[in-house]
């Protein structure tokens, strides 16, 4: 029989800073789209990366339309992180990432 998972050992978090969103920012659940220089927040418990942004060096954080994003695993909630800062640099009006590979 296998020991039970350690809960702090299943959870993540991931943050990238003075990202230059591209034209149409990224939409917020709060706020609808913001814009400008922004920081990228993950976080991954429970298998889902819950993904937030902010005006890099603000107080406030807002949560990414469409997230949480299901991710079974650190390495799927890793690949989140790394698409939702893709899109941020992309612009549109970005939302959360659908899973990789889903």
């Amino acid at each position: 029989m296998e020991p039970p998972l350690d809960p702090r050992a299943s959870w993540a978090t991931w943050t990238t800073q003075s990202i230059i969103s591209g034209p149409g920012g990224v939409t917020t659940v709060e706020v609808g789209p913001i814009s400008g220089d922004l920081t990228v927040h993950t976080t991954w418990a429970d298998g889902e990366a819950k993904l937030t942004v902010q005006y890099t060096g603000a107080l406030d954080w807002y949560s990414v339309a469409g997230s949480p994003v299901p991710a079974a695993d650190e390495t799927t909630a890793r690949a989140v992180h790394q698409a939702m800062v893709n899109a941020v640099k992309a612009g549109r009006g970005a939302g959360a990432p659908r899973t990789p590979g889903g």
